[in-house]
């Protein structure tokens, strides 16, 4: 198991820490937390015990601790968080200081480092505080940005300690990333389309873009470059993430396009219509108006074109079907030119569309199949974006 140091100070803001925690453990990572004299004003030490499974850490000499206990533990983790973190901290880290267990600690540990500063703004615009944040990344420590907001000297401005979320994000980012997606750009379509009748009425379907969302996460975590393309849904973008909202297929089409040329890997999750109406009005159509028989056309298909185009782009495909799977997939496949074919059953109630989970198989054009019994959506997306990692190195490896 992955472990996590989290170092806290004395920031108001240290509220937050034990819910974390919390978050941590949720993605199955052990947090161990040290904190500096002062942080234990606000909370005891018992707490974060209680709530981590570990000692929490607050001096230098503890005969509860191993010998040389910084050294130690410095090679047991994967990451060194600190937030909250003061102007003060980060002007003693800047400075190379080792006055308490914390700063000791920075020295000591080789795993990344990652900053989230919480203060008042005033404290954090000013110039020696930006030299020393400055300094620190010049070093290869890496900061979450505060936000801006109410804060608690009863001021709003910049220095309220980013979201929850996007620690986390940031963090699994730092312990997950592979270099085979260092700097690379990956594009993610997600949702479904609608393709609108007038301004009220339009033609859809039921995907939840769950699985294009949750892709979109992964691959951020392993070190891309995301892009996410995300038709109408009600979720939450992944931190980290860039996210062009479409509404028609057309418009996601178009969105693609201006990023296929500068992508690595394109994965194709998107729901998109495959049929529109031929007339649209600009006006709501009053029933007694409606034409005897609404006409329907095909829209471009996106997946097939993506295919023609390709040069050295890892496409990615998804086939949603109620029938035939493995032989519409497999065809799908070869007339769209993709590299990994991800197909799954949409005719049962308990996976795939507005579901939590899903159950999936993965096709390649050499023939070889693999079969990812049901299971959560995030799961999948990281044993998909495991094939993908695959596949980019054996390219890499023969180039």
């Amino acid at each position: 198991m992955n472990k996590i140091a989290l170092g806290v100070t004395s920031s108001i803001s240290l509220y937050k820490a034990p819910d974390l925690i919390r978050l941590f453990q949720k993605e199955d990572l052990a947090v161990r937390v040290i904190m500096t004299e002062k942080a234990t004003n606000f909370i005891h030490p018992d707490l974060f015990t209680a709530l981590s499974g570990e000692p929490a850490i607050v001096n230098l000499f503890d005969e509860r601790q191993r010998p040389i206990e910084h050294i130690a533990l410095a090679a047991e983790v994967n990451l060194l968080l600190i937030a909250p973190a003061t102007a003060n901290l980060i002007a003693k880290l800047a400075a190379g200081l080792a006055d308490d267990f914390l700063s000791t600690f920075y020295l000591a540990v080789k795993a990344p480092v990652l900053i989230a500063p919480a203060m008042n703004q005033a404290m954090f615009e000013h110039p020696q505080t930006q030299a020393n944040i400055k300094k620190l990344r010049e070093t290869g420590v890496e900061f979450v940005e505060p936000e801006s907001g109410y804060l608690a000297c009863g001021q709003t401005g910049s220095g309220r300690l980013a979201s929850l979320p996007k620690i986390v994000e940031t963090s699994l980012r730092l312990i997950r990333r592979q270099p085979v997606f260092k700097d690379q750009l990956v594009v993610i379509t997600a949702g479904p389309t609608r393709e609108a009748l007038d301004p009220v009425r339009f033609l859809s379907n039921r995907s939840s873009g769950r699985m294009g969302y949750e892709l979109a996460r992964e691959a951020y975590q392993l070190g891309a470059e995301v892009v996410l393309i995300s038709g109408p849904v009600e979720l939450e973008p992944p931190a980290g993430v860039k996210v062009e909202q479409v509404v028609s297929s057309e418009e996601m089409r178009q969105a693609i396009l201006k990023y296929y040329d500068r992508a690595r890997v394109v994965i194709m999750a998107a729901a998109v219509s495959d049929f529109r109406f031929n007339r649209t009005s600009q006006e709501k159509i009053k029933k007694e108006n409606l034409p005897a028989g609404l006409q329907l056309e095909t829209t471009p298909d996106i997946l097939e074109e993506l295919g023609g185009l390709k040069q050295d782009q890892l496409l990615v495909g998804f086939a949603a079907e109620t029938a035939g799977l493995k032989a519409r997939a497999g065809d799908k496949m070869k007339k769209k030119k993709v590299d990994l074919m991800v197909a799954n059953d949409v005719s049962r109630p308990d996976i795939g569309f507005g579901c939590e989970e899903n159950e999936v198989y993965l096709f390649w054009p050499d023939g070889r199949e693999k079969f990812i019994s049901k299971t959560t959506k995030r799961k999948i997306s990281q044993e998909i974006l495991t094939e993908i990692g695959t596949i980019l190195n054996e390219r890499q490896g023969n180039s």
